[in-house]
């Protein structure tokens, strides 16, 4: 497993969080996923082998927010 902390702007309130979550958590291969509103990090656990950090990325920014 491969942990990773990305910087996303945007995220402001609770449904941010369940949309980021929420989205991340769904894709195969992620074992967790922390949103921290006060430091706007995403914290994601995830298998390499079964999904990408691209991946990861993309479906952040499908959700309406800018990974840094």
């Amino acid at each position: 497993m491969e942990k990773v902390t990305l910087q996303v702007e945007g995220m402001s309130c609770g449904h941010c969080v369940k949309a980021v979550e929420g989205s991340v958590g769904e894709l195969a291969g992620v074992a967790a996923v922390k949103v921290n509103l006060e430091n706007k990090s995403v914290a994601v656990e995830f298998d390499a082998d079964k999904v990408s950090l691209d991946t990861i990325k993309e479906t952040i920014d499908d959700q309406g927010y800018d990974v840094k």
